[in-house]
């Protein structure tokens, strides 16, 4: 049986649409979609009936390159992102698609440069004329029509270079036929179709050479009347300052009026009615006046005018300024000096799977591992390395918006994981009652504590004060499993951040992290997983997801993508990114969902938004990082000596300082002396705990009741059920700053 027929490819206006066979994979070979070509896109569908809910592709062709394989095959692709390896039913169908694209693409680049070139002089000022003032109207009649007059000529000169090029082709063809010398009917036949195609070169040469007068006559008028046209968008935009400026001065003078009145009236009036209403006038007044701001985001729904994109973000860009306020360098200038370097990381070798051959499908914190496989902090300082981007919320809590302000919220969930990207080692497992302060207050606003509480299943609490408006908690239960040929991290339990002004209160979980290649190769790490952010005050929720790396995946490795939505499900913000170098966001302008239940299961939902803004980048590794376990500059100075820390901080621990300084053989022996000690201790306290009756209907934490033995209390955090999500956790009961300024650490254990 026969393969049916592919319809020939139909021109439909601007829009050209047909079926094409597209190069899927190996298995699938290429397979048959509806492709349709609009505005300078190239779209395509696995049917027709696709066409009004799901997109499977789209390529830019004003940033494509065009390419022919053979007599039916041809490739786009935008520079290695998006590749598209097409294969035509004929030779003749290839052609009008390569003919169609190559037009569409000459215009896509033709409407971008103008854009760029508009972008420049653009301001809220230049926006459209408002209807019914003479002058605006004709001018952008005028306008429509230079637009229209100039795609067309574009469009002639494109047709000029495509009848030349083509024209060229049909000639050597000729030329190559007639090279043999055919004889009788053939030759003749062949004779007269050259004669023919002489005919039409010489006539096409005539009409090129007046398209070519021409286009020189009508750009030269073009560049005419847009100066002319510049000159008075200028004027306009003058007239239109002036009369801000003047409204602005009229409400200034308003307001002071209104002021001198009140002050005017008797003091019981004053002390009796509170803020007058002339001050809540006033108010309004403002609001008025920016009414016309706040609408101009509906107009992101005329998507033909590139200006109305621009003049949105614009001021998009204005109504948020607080968040995007860097702050002053005063500020920011730390008072110590903080070191830049430690010591080489010493050239030891050790196989790593002679050690974790017997270890598979164990908990990792419960197996003895010497310190060659470690990085000189523990754990408690591990997690305070998820302050290294702290002015995310910082910025956050600048923000008038909620919504922009889970945009940095759900930034900094994604930032702690950029520290990680090289750094295998493993941190030292914390003693209990280890603690490990960060106080930057002076440089940076915020004071960190960290305490183990917990030792099987070890438990991390950490809490964080900022005089910048915002407080985190979290307690960190880390699980993890050897698999043999990786080994996946789980950190359990819930981060908090609180901000003082709005009241908002966020949380969100860890994702689950792998290290590859335990047995052979070069060990990687990557993370993968979904973060639910939530703002439990307004209902706010951003869902993000960490795409875990595949060798076939065409995406950019290490991605993270997320969707910033209200309490209604409403999509307002869109993120993106890596979680190893930057993300973006983006505001909703518009979404389109498909249905739930399609011939491909689930239908995506279609956002269209604004131009993405920077929220947050990966700040370079100091010079020789390699060197130093790929620290990074908080990571270096987080081992520092420092005065007045408790006597439990991991500064102050042994084995560690002895790995930093190089010394690898005493920091094994310190290390297997340490767990000893805190083994004998454990014994000690489960002896005494024996020896003593247990009321159970006195234990409100059921997981104690099986456990009487476990008698440990954490000393600066007090075990208490979470008012947000009904976790038993630790929160800080306060006191360790106290004990600090005074001097006294009375209660700290000799862990050490």
């Amino acid at each position: 049986m026969s393969e049916p027929k592919t319809p020939t490819p139909t021109p439909a206006g601007d829009t050209y649409k047909g079926w094409v066979f597209k190069w899927t994979n190996y298995i699938k070979g290429y397979q048959r979609r509806w492709f349709v070509l609009s505005n300078g896109l190239l779209s395509y569908y696995r049917t027709q009936a696709e066409m009004g809910h799901t997109c499977r592709g789209t390529i830019n062709l004003a940033t494509a390159t065009i390419t022919v394989d053979d007599a039916c095959n041809f490739v786009i692709s935008n520079g290695g992102a998006q590749t598209y390896h097409l294969k035509a039913s004929c030779e003749v169908e290839r052609q009008r698609w390569i003919t169609a694209l190559e037009l569409a693409k000459a215009k896509a680049a033709r409407m971008q440069a103008e854009s760029d070139d508009s972008g420049d002089d653009f301001s809220p000022t230049s926006n459209p004329v408002v209807p019914g003032q003479g002058g605006g109207s004709q001018n952008s009649e005028v306008q429509s029509a230079l637009r229209t007059l100039g795609s067309k000529v574009e469009d002639l000169s494109t047709c000029n270079d495509l009848i030349s090029k083509h024209g060229s082709a049909l000639q050597r063809s000729l030329s190559e036929l007639d090279s043999l010398r055919l004889t009788g009917e053939a030759g003749d036949k062949i004779r007269q179709v050259t004669e023919r195609a002489t005919l039409f070169r010489i006539t096409s040469n005539a009409m090129i050479n007046a398209c070519r007068d021409f286009l020189t006559l009508a750009q030269a008028h073009s560049k005419r009347w847009q100066k002319a046209l510049q000159a008075e968008r200028e004027q306009r935009v003058r007239l239109e300052e002036t009369l801000e400026q003047l409204a602005k001065q009229h409400n200034h003078l308003e307001r002071a009026f209104r002021g001198a009145a009140q002050a005017n009236a008797t003091t019981d009036n004053k002390s009796s009615t509170g803020p007058g209403k002339g001050e809540a006038s006033d108010e309004d007044d403002d609001n008025e006046f920016f009414d016309a701001m706040e609408e101009a985001p509906e107009f992101i729904t005329v998507p033909a005018d590139p200006q109305f994109h621009k003049l949105v973000l614009l001021i998009m860009l204005n109504e948020e300024p607080l968040a995007m306020n860097q702050e002053s360098p005063s500020e920011l200038v730390p008072l110590k000096k903080r070191r830049t370097r430690i010591p080489d990381k010493p050239n030891y070798s050790l196989n790593l799977w002679s050690i974790m051959k017997n270890c598979i499908g164990k908990e990792l914190s419960k197996i003895p591992m010497p310190v060659n496989f470690n990085e000189p902090i523990s754990m408690l300082q591990r997690l305070s390395e998820d302050l290294e981007y702290h002015e995310l919320l910082d910025k956050a809590a600048k923000c008038q918006s909620s919504l922009e302000q889970m945009c940095y919220v759900a930034a900094f969930s994604v930032s702690s994981y950029s520290t990680t990207v090289h750094r295998t080692g493993k941190p030292f497992n914390p003693l209990l009652g280890e603690t490990y302060e960060l106080d930057r207050r002076r440089e940076s606003g915020y004071r960190s504590l960290c305490e183990q509480v917990s030792h099987h299943p070890p438990a991390a609490a950490h809490h964080v004060i900022s005089d910048r408006g915002w407080t985190l908690r979290q307690e960190i239960t880390v699980a993890s499993k050897f698999r043999g040929k990786y080994l996946s991290i789980m950190p359990l339990g819930t981060i908090h951040a609180i901000f003082e002004k709005s009241n908002n209160h966020y949380t969100w979980k860890k994702v689950t992290t792998t290290v590859h290649n335990i047995i052979v190769g070069k060990l990687w790490i990557d993370q993968s997983g979904e973060i639910d952010v939530v703002n439990h005050t307004t209902g706010d929720r951003c869902h993000l997801k960490f795409a875990p790396y595949s060798y076939f995946s065409r995406d950019v490795a290490r991605k993270v993508t997320g969707v910033v939505m209200d309490k209604d499900g409403k999509a307002h913000y869109v993120l993106s990114g890596t979680w190893d170098e930057k993300m973006e966001f983006s505001r909703v302008m518009q979404s389109s969902r498909g249905g739930e239940n399609g011939t491909e299961g689930k239908q995506k939902t279609v956002y269209q938004t604004l131009k993405a803004r920077e929220v947050w980048r990966r700040n370079p590794l100091p010079e020789g990082a390699e060197t130093m376990y790929y620290f990074t500059a908080l990571a270096l100075s987080l081992n520092e000596q420092e005065e007045g820390v408790a006597p439990t901080d991991s500064r102050r621990r042994p084995d560690q300082r002895l790995m930093e300084d190089g010394r690898w053989e005493e920091a094994n022996a310190e290390k297997q002396r340490l767990e000893e000690k805190q083994r004998s201790a454990r014994r000690e306290r489960e002896r005494e705990a024996a020896n003593q009756p247990v009321d159970e209907d006195s234990i409100t934490d059921s997981s104690l009741k099986y456990a009487p033995h476990d008698t440990y209390k954490a000393l600066w955090f007090e075990r208490c059920e979470d008012p947000i999500t009904g976790e038993q956790v630790h929160i800080y009961r306060g006191g360790y700053w106290e004990a600090k300024e005074r001097g006294s650490w009375e209660g700290c254990a000799d862990i050490f």
